[in-house]
C-alpha cells in the first residue's frame, strides 16, 4: 500500500535540523500557505456541505463535530464559536471528540482507535442530522465508526480529509479532500493539514450561516451580544445597516431586546417589534428579504 500523503517526507526535510532558524521558519511559513491553497479546489464541495448544514438546522436537526486528536480541536473549536457568532442553538449542537475535550495540556494519542463510547453517543442520530467529520488521514478508526454509525442512521455526513481516496471521503456524502503537500515535520498534520482542516470548517460554517440569513453584507446580523463588545458591534450593524444615528440604534436594539435583525428592522422601517419578528418569522428569518417587505 502507498504511503498515505501525510505521512510522506517534504522535499526540504533533508539537512532540515542543520539549517539556521530563522530558514526554517520560512519553510515552515511557505508550508502553511501551500497548505492553504489548496482549500480553493474544494471551494464547490464546501459550499455544497454548508447547505446540507444548513438544512438540517432548518429541519430542527442536529450538527455532530466528530474527530480526534488535533482535528478533533479544530472542530472543536469551530462549533463552539457557532453560538456567540451567529447564534445557532446549543441543542442543535454536538462534538464528539476522540477521550472527550481536554481539560489540560495532555491528550493522550491512543483514544483515536477507541470507538466504543460512540454506540451510546450517536443513538438518537436521525436523518435531519449532519455529522462533520474530520480526519487528516481518512481512516481515524474513531471517526470512521462515527461516519459508518451516520451512513447506518440515514444521517448526512460531511467529510475531511487530507489523503485523496481515503475510507472516511468513501463514505461521505460530500466528501471535502484538502489534498494537502507533505509535512515539513512528517506526520505532524496539526501543521500543514491542520491549517486547511480549519479553513475549510470556518468556511462550511460560514457559509451554512450565509444560507441561513444570518449574514447581510458581510455583517453577523445573528451575533449574540452578550457582552460589551457585541453590543457595540450591534448598534454598529443597526447603524450601518438602518442609516440612523446611535441613538435611534440603540433604541431599536432595546425593543428588539438585543437581537439585531429585528432592531435592524424597526429602526430602518418604523415598524413596531411585534411586526419586525412577524415580518422576519414569514421570510425565515432573512434580513435582506424582510427589508424588502418595507411592512
Amino acid at each position: 500500500m502507498p504511503r498515505p500523503r501525510t505521512e510522506a517526507l517534504h522535499d526540504m526535510a533533508e539537512g532540515l535540523d542543520m539549517r539556521p532558524l530563522a530558514d526554517v521558519a520560512g519553510v515552515l511559513a511557505r508550508g502553511q500557505i501551500a497548505a492553504a491553497e489548496v482549500v480553493l479546489a474544494a471551494a464547490p464541495t464546501i459550499a455544497d456541505g454548508a447547505a446540507a448544514m444548513a438544512n438540517t438546522i432548518r429541519a430542527g436537526g442536529v450538527l455532530h463535530y466528530v474527530a480526534a486528536g488535533s482535528s478533533g480541536l479544530m472542530a472543536a473549536a469551530d462549533a463552539q464559536e457557532l453560538g456567540g457568532t451567529f447564534s445557532i442553538q446549543p441543542a442543535q449542537l454536538r462534538i464528539h471528540m476522540a477521550g472527550g475535550l481536554p481539560t489540560g495540556v495532555e491528550m493522550p494519542g491512543d483514544t483515536e482507535d477507541a470507538t466504543e463510547s460512540l454506540q451510546d453517543t450517536l443513538t438518537d442520530l436521525s436523518t435531519r442530522d449532519t455529522i462533520i467529520a474530520v480526519s487528516a488521514s481518512g481512516s481515524t478508526p474513531y471517526t470512521l465508526a462515527a461516519a459508518q454509525t451516520a451512513r447506518s442512521a440515514g444521517a448526512t455526513i460531511v467529510a475531511i480529509a487530507n489523503n485523496t481516496g481515503s475510507a472516511l471521503l468513501e463514505l461521505a456524502d460530500h466528501p471535502i479532500c484538502l489534498a494537502t503537500p507533505p509535512e515539513v515535520i512528517s506526520g505532524s498534520t496539526r501543521m500543514g493539514a491542520g491549517t486547511a482542516q480549519k479553513i475549510a470548517l470556518n468556511m462550511l460554517s460560514t457559509l451554512m450561516a450565509v444560507e441561513l440569513g444570518h449574514v447581510h453584507d458581510g455583517m453577523m446580523v445573528n451575533v449574540r451580544a452578550d457582552n460589551i463588545k457585541l453590543r457595540a458591534r450591534a448598534r454598529s450593524i443597526v447603524r450601518r445597516i438602518a442609516n440612523v444615528e446611535q441613538t435611534a440604534a440603540e433604541t431599536a436594539l432595546e425593543m428588539a431586546q438585543g437581537e439585531v435583525k429585528p432592531a435592524a428592522l424597526i429602526a430602518a422601517t418604523g415598524v413596531s417589534a411585534d411586526k419586525a419578528y412577524e415580518i422576519l418569522r414569514e421570510t425565515e428569518g432573512n434580513l435582506r428579504a424582510a427589508l424588502a417587505r418595507k411592512t
